[in-house]
Protein backbone atom coordinates (compact mmCIF):
# COMPACT_ATOMS: atom_id res chain seq x y z
CA UNK A 1 0.00 0.00 0.00
CA UNK A 2 2.58 2.40 0.91
CA UNK A 3 4.70 1.34 -2.52
CA UNK A 4 1.11 2.43 -4.26
CA UNK A 5 0.90 5.55 -2.61
CA UNK A 6 4.80 6.79 -3.59
CA UNK A 7 4.17 5.83 -6.74
CA UNK A 8 0.21 7.95 -7.20
CA UNK A 9 2.31 10.84 -5.55
CA UNK A 10 5.20 10.62 -7.42
CA UNK A 11 3.19 10.76 -10.62
CA UNK A 12 1.22 13.58 -9.68
CA UNK A 13 4.01 15.62 -8.84
CA UNK A 14 6.16 15.15 -11.91
CA UNK A 15 6.97 18.79 -12.94
CA UNK A 16 7.92 19.01 -9.47
CA UNK A 17 10.21 16.83 -9.83
CA UNK A 18 11.55 17.85 -12.51
CA UNK A 19 12.15 21.71 -11.63
CA UNK A 20 14.32 20.11 -9.14
CA UNK A 21 16.48 18.37 -11.33
CA UNK A 22 15.81 14.96 -10.24
CA UNK A 23 14.51 12.63 -11.92
CA UNK A 24 11.06 10.81 -11.32
CA UNK A 25 12.45 7.40 -11.64
CA UNK A 26 15.19 8.64 -8.79
CA UNK A 27 12.40 9.95 -6.98
CA UNK A 28 10.16 7.03 -7.09
CA UNK A 29 12.91 4.61 -6.44
CA UNK A 30 14.25 6.82 -3.15
CA UNK A 31 10.62 7.20 -1.33
CA UNK A 32 10.06 3.50 -2.24
CA UNK A 33 13.49 2.47 -0.34
CA UNK A 34 13.48 4.62 2.10
CA UNK A 35 10.05 3.63 3.23
CA UNK A 36 9.00 0.68 2.41
CA UNK A 37 10.30 -1.32 5.09
CA UNK A 38 10.68 -4.68 3.49
CA UNK A 39 13.45 -3.43 0.62
CA UNK A 40 15.09 -7.10 0.51
CA UNK A 41 18.67 -7.49 -0.70
CA UNK A 42 19.69 -8.90 -4.40
CA UNK A 43 22.26 -11.08 -4.53
CA UNK A 44 24.81 -8.43 -6.28
CA UNK A 45 23.92 -6.34 -2.01
CA UNK A 46 23.84 -9.69 -0.55
CA UNK A 47 26.87 -9.37 1.08
CA UNK A 48 27.33 -5.59 2.11
CA UNK A 49 24.03 -5.67 3.41
CA UNK A 50 24.50 -8.74 5.57
CA UNK A 51 27.37 -6.72 7.09
CA UNK A 52 25.77 -3.64 7.75
CA UNK A 53 22.36 -5.27 8.80
CA UNK A 54 24.61 -7.16 11.62
CA UNK A 55 25.81 -3.48 12.73
CA UNK A 56 21.86 -2.12 12.29
CA UNK A 57 20.69 -5.17 14.10
CA UNK A 58 22.44 -3.48 17.57
CA UNK A 59 21.52 -0.24 16.83
CA UNK A 60 18.39 0.27 18.98
CA UNK A 61 19.79 -1.56 21.68
CA UNK A 62 22.58 1.26 21.74
CA UNK A 63 19.86 3.99 21.68
CA UNK A 64 18.16 2.42 24.55
CA UNK A 65 21.38 2.04 26.90
CA UNK A 66 21.64 5.70 25.38
CA UNK A 67 18.14 6.80 26.72
CA UNK A 68 18.22 4.93 30.01
CA UNK A 69 21.76 6.77 30.97
CA UNK A 70 20.69 8.13 34.01
CA UNK A 71 25.00 9.23 34.97
CA UNK A 72 26.42 9.19 38.54
CA UNK A 73 26.30 13.12 39.01
CA UNK A 74 24.95 12.64 42.98
CA UNK A 75 27.84 10.27 43.78
CA UNK A 76 30.42 12.00 42.35
CA UNK A 77 29.34 15.41 43.83
CA UNK A 78 28.82 13.63 47.59
CA UNK A 79 32.67 11.80 46.83
CA UNK A 80 34.07 15.61 45.86
CA UNK A 81 32.53 16.95 49.08
CA UNK A 82 33.89 14.77 51.55
CA UNK A 83 37.49 13.37 49.91
CA UNK A 84 38.24 11.83 53.78
CA UNK A 85 35.08 9.52 52.86
CA UNK A 86 36.31 6.46 51.66
CA UNK A 87 32.64 4.88 51.64
CA UNK A 88 31.64 7.59 48.99
CA UNK A 89 34.95 7.47 46.99
CA UNK A 90 33.61 3.94 46.84
CA UNK A 91 30.35 4.19 46.20
CA UNK A 92 31.24 7.04 43.39
CA UNK A 93 33.42 4.96 41.79
CA UNK A 94 31.19 1.72 41.55
CA UNK A 95 29.14 3.97 39.97
CA UNK A 96 30.69 5.24 37.51
CA UNK A 97 32.66 2.35 36.68
CA UNK A 98 29.62 0.57 34.62
CA UNK A 99 28.56 3.60 33.12
CA UNK A 100 32.39 3.76 31.61
CA UNK A 101 32.02 0.40 30.01
CA UNK A 102 28.67 1.38 28.56
CA UNK A 103 30.12 4.26 26.98
CA UNK A 104 33.14 2.40 25.47
CA UNK A 105 30.32 -0.15 24.10
CA UNK A 106 29.02 3.03 22.46
CA UNK A 107 32.02 4.02 21.07
CA UNK A 108 33.12 0.44 19.66
CA UNK A 109 29.86 0.50 17.69
CA UNK A 110 31.03 3.62 16.04
CA UNK A 111 33.62 1.58 14.54
CA UNK A 112 31.69 -0.56 13.71
CA UNK A 113 28.83 1.83 12.32
CA UNK A 114 31.84 3.63 10.24
CA UNK A 115 33.15 0.57 8.32
CA UNK A 116 29.43 0.04 7.71
CA UNK A 117 29.58 3.40 6.34
CA UNK A 118 32.65 2.90 3.84
CA UNK A 119 31.03 -0.12 2.71
CA UNK A 120 27.31 1.38 1.73
CA UNK A 121 29.99 4.03 0.12
CA UNK A 122 31.73 1.70 -2.15
CA UNK A 123 28.65 -0.05 -3.28
CA UNK A 124 26.38 3.19 -3.94
CA UNK A 125 28.99 5.55 -6.00
CA UNK A 126 31.23 2.65 -7.66
CA UNK A 127 31.41 3.38 -11.73
CA UNK A 128 29.96 2.93 -14.29
CA UNK A 129 26.18 3.54 -12.77
CA UNK A 130 24.94 7.31 -12.02
CA UNK A 131 23.63 7.94 -8.33
CA UNK A 132 20.27 7.42 -9.70
CA UNK A 133 21.03 4.06 -11.19
CA UNK A 134 22.78 3.06 -8.09
CA UNK A 135 19.38 3.74 -5.68
CA UNK A 136 17.49 2.09 -8.54
CA UNK A 137 19.95 -1.16 -8.56
CA UNK A 138 20.39 -0.96 -4.89
CA UNK A 139 17.62 -0.07 -3.08
CA UNK A 140 18.31 -2.37 0.05
CA UNK A 141 21.60 -0.83 0.36
CA UNK A 142 20.20 2.78 -0.31
CA UNK A 143 17.68 1.47 2.96
CA UNK A 144 20.45 1.10 5.21
CA UNK A 145 22.65 4.07 4.52
CA UNK A 146 19.27 5.90 5.26
CA UNK A 147 19.04 3.69 8.10
CA UNK A 148 22.70 4.42 9.26
CA UNK A 149 22.01 8.43 9.18
CA UNK A 150 18.89 8.27 11.07
CA UNK A 151 20.25 5.91 13.98
CA UNK A 152 22.98 8.56 13.77
CA UNK A 153 21.08 11.53 14.29
CA UNK A 154 18.79 10.07 16.86
CA UNK A 155 21.96 8.88 18.76
CA UNK A 156 23.43 12.19 18.60
CA UNK A 157 20.11 14.70 19.87
CA UNK A 158 20.50 12.14 22.67
CA UNK A 159 24.04 12.70 23.89
CA UNK A 160 23.64 16.33 23.71
CA UNK A 161 20.95 16.26 26.40
CA UNK A 162 23.41 14.17 28.91
CA UNK A 163 25.97 16.17 30.17
CA UNK A 164 26.67 13.60 33.00
CA UNK A 165 28.70 11.83 30.10
CA UNK A 166 31.23 14.05 29.97
CA UNK A 167 31.10 14.64 33.58
CA UNK A 168 30.95 11.07 34.71
CA UNK A 169 33.93 9.92 32.12
CA UNK A 170 35.82 13.34 33.58
CA UNK A 171 35.61 11.87 37.14
CA UNK A 172 36.48 8.34 35.87
CA UNK A 173 39.86 10.04 34.23
CA UNK A 174 40.89 11.73 37.11
CA UNK A 175 40.24 8.81 39.67
CA UNK A 176 42.26 6.62 37.53
CA UNK A 177 45.26 9.35 37.29
CA UNK A 178 45.57 9.98 41.37
CA UNK A 179 45.28 6.00 41.30
CA UNK A 180 48.47 5.86 38.88
CA UNK A 181 50.50 8.15 40.73
CA UNK A 182 50.00 5.73 43.99
CA UNK A 183 51.10 2.73 42.18
CA UNK A 184 47.33 1.56 42.27
CA UNK A 185 46.09 -0.65 39.16
CA UNK A 186 42.20 -0.71 39.06
CA UNK A 187 40.62 -4.11 37.40
CA UNK A 188 38.31 -1.65 34.51
CA UNK A 189 41.81 -0.60 33.07
CA UNK A 190 42.12 -4.49 31.70
CA UNK A 191 38.71 -3.14 29.51
CA UNK A 192 39.43 0.65 28.87
CA UNK A 193 43.08 1.15 29.32
CA UNK A 194 44.80 4.83 28.81
CA UNK A 195 44.84 4.65 24.66
CA UNK A 196 41.18 3.76 24.55
CA UNK A 197 40.36 6.53 27.29
CA UNK A 198 41.97 8.80 25.42
CA UNK A 199 39.90 7.67 22.09
CA UNK A 200 36.50 7.54 24.30
CA UNK A 201 37.36 11.18 25.59
CA UNK A 202 37.67 12.70 22.09
CA UNK A 203 34.84 11.20 21.14
CA UNK A 204 32.84 12.44 23.70
CA UNK A 205 34.14 15.62 23.78
CA UNK A 206 32.44 16.36 20.04
CA UNK A 207 28.87 17.73 20.34
CA UNK A 208 27.47 14.96 17.61
CA UNK A 209 29.70 12.45 18.12
CA UNK A 210 28.38 10.08 15.95
CA UNK A 211 27.98 12.47 12.55
CA UNK A 212 31.52 13.62 13.25
CA UNK A 213 32.58 9.56 12.82
CA UNK A 214 30.79 9.24 9.73
CA UNK A 215 32.08 12.68 8.41
CA UNK A 216 35.33 11.65 9.23
CA UNK A 217 34.88 8.14 7.59
CA UNK A 218 33.11 9.83 4.49
CA UNK A 219 36.24 12.62 3.94
CA UNK A 220 38.63 9.51 4.10
CA UNK A 221 36.70 7.39 1.82
CA UNK A 222 36.98 10.47 -0.80
CA UNK A 223 40.69 10.55 0.22
CA UNK A 224 41.43 6.97 -0.01
CA UNK A 225 39.83 6.13 -3.64
CA UNK A 226 41.56 9.01 -5.92
CA UNK A 227 40.57 6.91 -9.08
CA UNK A 228 36.73 7.40 -8.03
CA UNK A 229 35.09 10.94 -9.23
CA UNK A 230 34.60 12.60 -6.46
CA UNK A 231 30.98 13.65 -7.95
CA UNK A 232 30.17 10.10 -7.43
CA UNK A 233 29.95 10.17 -3.67
CA UNK A 234 28.68 14.60 -3.83
CA UNK A 235 25.93 13.43 -6.55
CA UNK A 236 25.05 10.36 -4.38
CA UNK A 237 24.40 12.92 -1.16
CA UNK A 238 22.80 15.80 -2.74
CA UNK A 239 20.88 13.48 -4.76
CA UNK A 240 19.40 12.16 -1.17
CA UNK A 241 18.83 15.15 0.48
CA UNK A 242 17.02 16.77 -2.46
CA UNK A 243 14.78 13.64 -2.50
CA UNK A 244 14.33 14.10 1.24
CA UNK A 245 13.42 18.18 0.80
CA UNK A 246 11.22 17.63 -1.64
CA UNK A 247 8.93 14.86 0.10
CA UNK A 248 9.13 17.15 3.31
CA UNK A 249 7.89 20.02 1.39
CA UNK A 250 5.03 18.34 -0.21
CA UNK A 251 1.76 18.18 1.80
CA UNK A 252 0.35 15.55 -0.53
CA UNK A 253 3.78 13.73 0.73
CA UNK A 254 3.94 14.27 4.27
CA UNK A 255 0.30 13.58 5.10
CA UNK A 256 0.90 10.50 3.45
CA UNK A 257 3.29 9.57 6.39
CA UNK A 258 2.10 7.20 8.50
CA UNK A 259 3.19 8.77 11.62
CA UNK A 260 5.24 11.82 13.21
CA UNK A 261 8.33 9.12 12.97
CA UNK A 262 7.69 8.63 9.31
CA UNK A 263 8.29 12.81 9.04
CA UNK A 264 11.35 12.22 12.02
CA UNK A 265 13.72 9.85 9.96
CA UNK A 266 12.96 11.74 6.47
CA UNK A 267 14.75 14.78 8.26
CA UNK A 268 17.05 13.14 9.76
CA UNK A 269 18.47 11.42 6.56
CA UNK A 270 18.30 14.66 4.92
CA UNK A 271 20.72 16.64 7.48
CA UNK A 272 22.57 13.84 7.83
CA UNK A 273 23.69 13.52 4.10
CA UNK A 274 23.80 17.46 4.02
CA UNK A 275 26.55 17.18 6.53
CA UNK A 276 28.77 14.25 4.20
CA UNK A 277 27.93 16.11 1.40
CA UNK A 278 29.61 19.45 3.06
CA UNK A 279 32.06 17.40 4.96
CA UNK A 280 33.50 15.99 1.41
CA UNK A 281 32.92 18.63 -1.43
CA UNK A 282 35.86 21.22 -1.82
CA UNK A 283 32.93 23.92 -1.86
CA UNK A 284 30.62 22.46 0.35
CA UNK A 285 26.70 22.78 1.30
CA UNK A 286 26.18 25.91 1.90
CA UNK A 287 27.91 28.05 -1.25
CA UNK A 288 25.47 29.23 -3.74
CA UNK A 289 27.33 26.43 -6.52
CA UNK A 290 26.17 23.63 -4.19
CA UNK A 291 23.66 21.35 -5.77
CA UNK A 292 21.46 21.29 -2.20
CA UNK A 293 18.76 23.80 -1.81
CA UNK A 294 20.13 24.92 1.78
CA UNK A 295 17.60 27.62 1.69
CA UNK A 296 14.94 25.19 1.35
CA UNK A 297 15.96 22.41 3.88
CA UNK A 298 16.33 24.62 6.40
CA UNK A 299 13.17 25.87 5.47
CA UNK A 300 11.45 22.80 5.74
CA UNK A 301 13.32 21.98 9.12
CA UNK A 302 11.92 25.26 10.66
CA UNK A 303 8.26 24.53 9.31
CA UNK A 304 8.23 21.81 12.04
CA UNK A 305 7.36 22.31 15.68
CA UNK A 306 10.82 23.38 17.57
CA UNK A 307 11.17 20.48 20.13
CA UNK A 308 11.00 18.03 16.40
CA UNK A 309 14.07 19.96 14.47
CA UNK A 310 16.14 21.66 17.44
CA UNK A 311 18.65 18.95 17.22
CA UNK A 312 18.90 18.77 13.64
CA UNK A 313 19.39 22.52 13.39
CA UNK A 314 22.20 22.30 15.64
CA UNK A 315 23.83 19.81 14.34
CA UNK A 316 23.85 21.84 10.80
CA UNK A 317 25.53 24.97 12.83
CA UNK A 318 28.07 22.37 14.65
CA UNK A 319 28.18 19.57 12.70
CA UNK A 320 28.99 21.30 9.43
CA UNK A 321 32.20 22.35 7.57
CA UNK A 322 31.89 25.04 5.29
CA UNK A 323 28.59 27.28 7.15
CA UNK A 324 30.92 29.98 8.51
CA UNK A 325 32.87 30.34 5.24
CA UNK A 326 32.84 34.05 3.25
CA UNK A 327 30.96 32.08 0.81
CA UNK A 328 28.29 31.35 2.64
CA UNK A 329 24.94 33.58 1.94
CA UNK A 330 24.08 36.07 4.99
CA UNK A 331 20.36 35.03 4.73
CA UNK A 332 21.64 31.06 4.96
CA UNK A 333 23.35 31.81 8.24
CA UNK A 334 20.76 34.57 9.46
CA UNK A 335 18.69 31.15 9.06
CA UNK A 336 20.39 29.07 11.29
CA UNK A 337 21.38 31.68 13.87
Amino acid sequence: ENLICCWQMCMTYQSVFITNHISNMAIYVYVACLFVSDAQPTDCEREVWNQVNAVLQESESILSGLQAYKGAGQEIRDAIQNPNDMLLQERAWNSVCPLVIRLKKFYAFSLKLEEALQSLLESLTCPPYTPTQHLEREQALAKQFAEILHFTLRFDELKMRIPAIQNDFSYYRRTISRNRLNNMNLDIENEVNNEMANRMSLFYAEATPMLKTLSTATTNFVTENKTLPLENTTDCLSTMASVCKVMLETPEYTSRFNSEDTLLFCMRVMVGVIILYDHVHPNGAFNKSSKIDMKGCIKVLKDQPADNVEGLLNALKFTTKHLNDESTPKNIRTMLQ
